[in-house]
């Protein structure tokens, strides 16, 4: 068996984050970033599918991967936050299960994280843009954290999160 390491890099700075709302598919970035220096050389680049990770992920030659879209947040997506009914967001904030938006739980989104980590790559090096949520729910996956975790960890835009897995999944710090 040989090692696997994933960074996951989060898409840069929207205007849906500077105003403090939820976002949607074709959001655009605020401006193009200057990120991707560094990065190894004989990796693999995939993206998610929305457009303000394709547009992060530009010049990398990435491949489109399905399971790193952002949490489906039903009829949230796009809406401010200060728009949203305070006991709705408060239980979401709550509960892992909850989906007072119609759309997918942050347990789910999780499962379907840890899933795509131990399903969908192969050993060698790879690199993903992706979006918060994501990277959140693959540090828990990682941790073996419980869900209520969630909600306590900040991923801001362009940061990355480095993990490699030789039998388990480790978070890496550098």
């Amino acid at each position: 068996m040989k090692p696997l390491h994933l960074t996951l890099i989060c898409h840069a700075r929207t205007e849906a984050q500077r105003v403090g709302r939820f976002a949607l598919d074709d959001d655009q970035l605020r401006e193009p970033p200057s990120l991707l220096t560094g990065l190894p050389t004989a990796a693999r680049y995939l993206t998610a599918p929305e457009l303000r990770t394709r547009q992060t992920a530009q010049g990398l030659n990435a491949t489109v991967d399905e399971g790193l879209r952002d949490c489906a947040l039903g009829t949230w997506k796009g809406r401010p936050l200060k728009q949203l009914d305070e006991r709705e967001l408060q239980a979401w904030l709550a509960d892992p299960q909850a989906t007072p938006h119609g759309g997918e739980s942050i347990a789910a989104l999780c499962q379907r994280v840890a899933c795509w980590m131990d399903s969908a790559l192969g050993e060698g090096e790879w690199v993903a843009v992706t979006h918060p949520f994501v990277i959140r729910a693959a540090m828990l996956h990682a941790l073996g954290a419980p869900l209520e975790s969630f909600q306590r960890i900040d991923v801001p835009p362009l940061a990355r999160v480095c993990f490699s897995h030789y039998g388990q999944w480790r978070l890496q710090l550098g």
